[in-house]
């Protein structure tokens, strides 16, 4: 295989935009990521465009989203195909797209996610989320989204001892990490006594448990390793890279205290890149719900079964900590717009690498190799990359 870089990266500010539709999100998303490319790019020379979307606004235009989109960015002869696995859309549209590359197939490769969710009533949003879990036995016996990740927070907490006050650090942390974040939907503080408060939505989770819906769009430029002295000197690498599935019903799987296909797309990932999750100087994990970022702790590999917590008690994971998560706000607070996440996180990996974050106050410092981890609903499908900037 060919090696793999990130030549550009761009993406809208998340959350509620009732007047603008899904081509204007990509778009705003698809020219900052031109801006951002240092030099010699032509859009023409674009090959290939991988999408990542769930539903396009409650099922506007599902046939032939990603020439549409392309076509409105004045590129309508270049190779573009959807990708679609639910909340894990658009790490696989990166997935498929960093393939391309490594095959030698293509040269320079757009991975792209949109979303639209804010122009959908409460209902068919619940809907929506409910149909990415197993139909039959989960969304038609009356579960949802947030049910699901409650019984695995449930099951956690009797089995490893996790307090409901940890749940709520996740929430503190992320949403402080957001303050700084111009593309965060929700950038303000909340204390761990308002975390604790919230109104209840599935046992043990309240409000502030949860990622709220967002519109949203995020674009990553990829080209073969070779190319990328043509476009930058400070190109962001892709040193691994793995995708993993598992049974879509929880009731299916032998542990609901993690994910499997975390865990397989993470060891595939540190092979590839041939680096340990000891050597990981951040990570941008999959925290749709509290309770997702304390399981992608272990099967991440950054602690041992069943010790997550003491990750958040230690300060750990917090930004100035040994093993700063979720910097942008995550999920929780920078927003959810299903099939642009995965590639928002790939942006703000690419912008912390090259030493670009917004504030100086959020930039994680001396940060040499770093993780994404991107889950499609609740543990189906997972999607792991490991980043390297400052030279191969």
């Amino acid at each position: 295989m060919q090696g793999v870089a990130i030549i550009g990266a761009g993406q809208t500010r998340y959350g509620d935009f009732p007047d603008l539709g899904v081509k204007e999100l990509f778009a705003q998303a698809y020219f900052e990521m031109l801006r951002s490319v240092d030099r010699g790019l032509d859009p023409g020379m674009i090959q290939a465009a991988y999408i990542g979307c769930l539903s396009a606004g409650g099922g506007f235009q599902l046939g032939q989203l990603a020439p549409l989109l392309m076509g409105h960015v004045g590129l309508p002869g270049v190779n573009a195909v959807r990708v679609e696995n639910a909340c894990a859309s658009g790490g696989y549209a990166l997935f498929n797209a960093a393939c391309a590359v490594a095959s030698g197939k293509f040269d320079l490769v757009l991975a792209a996610g949109v979303e639209k969710m804010r122009d959908v009533s409460s209902s068919k949003g619940r809907y929506w989320l409910g149909v990415s879990g197993d139909t039959e036995y989960e969304r038609l016996a009356g579960s949802t989204f947030a049910g699901i990740y409650a019984l695995m927070a449930a099951r956690y907490m009797h089995q490893y001892g996790l307090k409901r006050e940890h749940l709520s650090m996740v929430a503190v942390k992320n949403h402080r990490h957001a303050v700084n974040n111009p593309k965060a939907q929700f950038r303000r503080e909340i204390t761990i006594d308002q975390a604790l408060k919230g109104a209840p939505v599935a046992y043990p989770f309240n409000v502030w448990d949860c990622s709220p819906t967002s519109d949203g769009a995020a674009a990553v430029l990829l080209c073969s390793a070779k190319m990328a002295a043509n476009f930058t000197d400070r190109p962001v690498y892709l040193r691994g890279f793995g995708a993993a599935s598992d049974y879509l019903a929880i009731h299916d799987r032998d542990s609901i205290t993690g994910l499997a296909a975390t865990r397989k797309a993470a060891a595939e990932a540190y092979r590839q890149a041939g680096v340990s999750p000891r050597e990981i100087d951040f990570a941008e994990v999959h925290d749709c719900f509290t309770i997702a970022e304390i399981l992608a702790y272990a099967d991440l590999g950054f602690c041992e079964e069943g010790r997550a917590h003491h990750l958040l008690e230690e300060g750990v994971t917090q930004l100035g900590g040994r093993l700063p998560v979720n910097v942008s706000g995550g999920l929780k607070a920078k927003g959810h717009p299903i099939g642009a996440t995965g590639c928002g996180m790939a942006c703000e990996i690419f912008r912390q690498l090259r030493g670009e974050a917004s504030e100086p106050s959020r930039q994680v410092k001396n940060a040499r190799l770093a993780l994404s981890h991107n889950v499609g609903g609740s543990g189906g499908t997972a999607a792991v990359f490991i980043y390297q900037g400052g030279g191969q």
